[in-house]
């Protein structure tokens, strides 16, 4: 795509869902507009999931693995279609980088590759179906035997984020369907278009139906999917927050369920380590998916006598950053994926001036930009760790400095 492109959607059929193999007509006209994060277009347009939706793509899963041949087969045939699902990620190497860019922000010169990952991991677990233990033989008392079967839990209910939908939609479905589970996805109604590709290969490649259902809704919704009683598993990527209520809702049924949440990690630079580097190391990473990225290195932590450079360092580092459209190489960072995923990094910015932290560099809106998602690198100076930017996670390049009595008390903090 140039960079003065109208954005374009890759998505063949999306006002429709995939459901037991087939694309069906949804229950409402309700729909729900993509916006692309660097003009603040709209490049798509999909259909929104109701209740009735949700009753469909259960009850597919359901009869597909209840009476269905996907579990029946043996992990080396179910292996074979994994492996044409990768050889079909890579002839849609354009799309998926095209949209994730689109959807998320992420510089067009990363999304380059997300094809190629995606046939690797698919590859990975259909390599696993050759020596991953799926029986095992055990001693038993008085001369008797026991065998340990790893067999499939059944429906999987995959709830995908929008920050890199692609790969954590992979990691979840590909060891689901080596084991034999039928899955429902559950796309994020700001990055549907991963899940759509897939839906596609799926048709393109005869996966029996049911096995994979595929739609697009909103957090009511999504609910109606985590309750049912006919998913037997539940795997989400997302906020802290969603996570909870998903672990509630599954502890009441007693159902299994797989978080992967939120993170403030911490990285702890000690006094033999050059500044410099550190800093350039910063400067590298933070602007990765502009900061939405769960495992996100966003607190610093380093001694008293050398906080001071170690900011300076940093906001030298961070003010060389090139901030503007992804699709353009001299671009080192992109935008936000969403708006209001802005004026939540916004708040915190906000938040952590009015605590007493010390803004060292970016924290506003780029000013050569006057449309996308866009904010500045950010650093912010003498920061408690018991403050709310130190303690929430933002998910933006927003990085936090935090000074330590010791390597003792860094470790602590």
């Amino acid at each position: 795509m140039s960079l003065t492109a109208a954005p374009k959607s890759h998505i063949s059929k999306p006002l429709t869902f995939f459901i037991d193999g087939e694309w069906q007509t949804p229950s409402s006209s309700a729909t729900i507009d993509v916006i692309d994060s660097n003009s603040e277009a709209c490049f798509a347009t999909v259909a929104e999931a109701q209740a009735a939706d949700i009753e469909r793509a259960v009850s597919a899963a359901r009869q597909a693995f209840d009476q269905g041949p996907w579990p029946r087969m043996c992990p080396e045939e179910r292996a074979d279609y994994l492996n044409k699902i990768a050889d079909a990620w890579l002839t849609r190497g354009e799309a998926v980088a095209d949209t994730w860019t689109m959807e998320s922000g992420v510089l067009r010169s990363m999304s380059a590759h997300s094809a190629k990952g995606l046939a690797e991991v698919f590859r990975f677990y259909a390599d696993l179906a050759k020596n991953f233990p799926w029986q095992e033989d055990h001693p038993a008392p008085e001369g008797q035997s026991a065998m340990l079967v790893r067999e499939a839990v059944g429906v999987v209910a995959a709830i995908i984020p929008w920050n890199a939908p692609h790969s954590l939609m992979a990691y979840k479905v590909a060891p689901a369907l080596l084991a034999g589970c039928t899955v429902i996805i559950k796309a994020s109604p700001e990055a549907p278009g991963a899940p759509y590709l897939f839906a596609e290969i799926c048709e393109e490649i005869g996966l029996p139906k049911g096995v994979i259902n595929v739609l697009t809704a909103d957090r009511e919704v999504s609910e109606l999917l985590v309750r049912s009683p006919g998913v037997d598993k539940v795997s989400f990527t997302g906020s802290t927050v969603a996570g909870r209520k998903i672990a509630s809702i599954c502890g009441e049924r007693v159902a299994r369920f797989t978080l992967e949440l939120g993170g403030k990690s911490p990285a702890v630079i000690l006094d033999d380590y050059d500044l410099g580097k550190a800093a350039d190391m910063f400067a590298r990473i933070t602007p990765m998916m502009t900061g939405q990225v769960c495992a996100s290195l966003t607190r610093v932590i380093v001694s008293e006598q050398r906080h001071d450079d170690l900011v300076d360092a940093l906001a030298d580092s961070f003010g060389k950053i090139v901030v503007g459209n992804p699709f353009d190489p001299a671009s080192q960072m992109g935008p936000l994926a969403i708006s209001r995923q802005r004026d939540r990094v916004e708040s915190f910015i906000q938040q952590g001036q009015q605590e007493g932290a010390r803004l060292a560099v970016g924290g506003g809106r780029p000013k050569h930009l006057d449309r996308g998602f866009y904010i500045e690198p950010t650093v912010f100076a003498n920061v408690n760790n018991n403050s709310t930017i130190a303690r929430e996670e933002i998910f933006g390049p927003v990085i936090s400095v935090i000074s330590a009595k010791s390597e003792e008390h860094a470790i602590e903090l």
